[in-house]
């Protein structure tokens, strides 16, 4: 099919829009940390779920021990630590400014798939790259902040902090998103065979659900994080962030580095802020302003120039 790869990225940048709200209000509800762990348990059940009626096996099948390391060495960077310091910073900063800060994670991607897979790309794909980023800073960056961050939430809550804590937080969940998906995708390719993203998928979770979960148990934060999934309200919104995000997201966003180089592939996920803003004006009542339109059609602009040159 045609801009596979491009349109699968497309998708995840959408799945991902609905997910960072989701993710936040749980956020708001247990914390963070707590919504992670949730969300990756919730996340592992689909995978394993489509993973069994699709292969009639719970465990995934063809993946051998090599890939099984870098496959779940990319879920511990991308899903836990990267993450981790995404949510809490969705939390402290709120959705806008946090995937503002996210929108660098293409061109660490680029630079970490350059040094690591030796993907190069062309002068036309980096215009594109940074015609899109630009669109996308265009559209956040009108809005205004203070020291203190632009969330209010209770000092007692544990994702309070300050501005610099959640900016912080939010480029250490871009350089984890970025080498996230250049160790997949080398676990994918350049382990001793291929691993189709479903599998993929499903190994970067269930690594990712063990350290999380064995974490958890170390640190004796288990009762907190059960009594956690007691609250209805956060374990629908979990569930909700879990389903579009971690099971459709991370599956649509390995079906693209399966067919474009990474940093396209990052590119193209990280137009989450423009696919945000019609979620934000009727799920928060905000309203867009015509700057906020011209850097969406810049970004169009950028990812039709991806299309057009692939």
């Amino acid at each position: 099919m045609p801009y596979t790869g491009e349109l699968a990225g497309l998708a995840t940048a959408i799945l991902w829009a609905f997910t960072s709200l989701f993710f936040a209000e749980a956020g708001r509800l247990v914390g963070s940390f707590t919504v992670n762990k949730i969300r990756l348990l919730i996340a592992v059940i689909f995978c394993t779920a489509l993973s069994a009626a699709a292969s009639g096996s719970f465990i995934p099948q063809g993946v051998n021990a090599q890939q099984w390391f870098w496959l779940g060495l990319s879920g511990v960077v991308g899903l836990v630590i990267g993450d981790s310091c995404g949510f809490k910073a969705l939390v402290m900063i709120g959705p806008r400014l946090a995937t503002l800060i996210y929108a660098s994670t293409p061109i660490m991607t680029t630079a970490i798939a350059w040094v690591f897979l030796g993907e190069r790309l062309s002068m036309i794909d980096l215009f594109a790259i940074s015609l899109t980023i630009g669109g996308i800073s265009w559209v956040l960056l009108e809005q205004r902040y203070n020291r203190n961050g632009p969330v209010d939430i209770d000092k007692s809550h544990p994702d309070s902090g300050t501005l610099l804590k959640g900016i912080l937080l939010a480029l250490g969940a871009a350089v984890g998103q970025a080498a996230g998906l250049v160790l997949a995708k080398h676990g994918m390719f350049n382990a001793g065979g291929t691993v189709e993203p479903l599998q993929a998928s499903h190994v970067r979770m269930v690594s990712a659900l063990l350290v999380i979960w064995t974490f958890t148990a170390v640190r004796r934060q288990l009762p907190q994080a059960l009594k956690a999934m007691r609250n209805p309200r956060a374990l629908v919104f979990s569930g909700a962030g879990a389903f579009v995000g971690p099971f459709l997201g991370v599956w649509m966003s390995l079906v693209a580095v399966k067919y474009i180089p990474a940093g396209l592939a990052a590119t193209l996920n990280s137009t989450t802020p423009v696919m945000i803003l019609p979620l934000i004006i009727f799920w928060r009542r905000e309203k867009v302003s015509l700057r906020a339109a011209l850097g969406a059609i810049l970004t169009v602009g950028g990812v039709a120039l991806l299309f057009l040159h692939s």
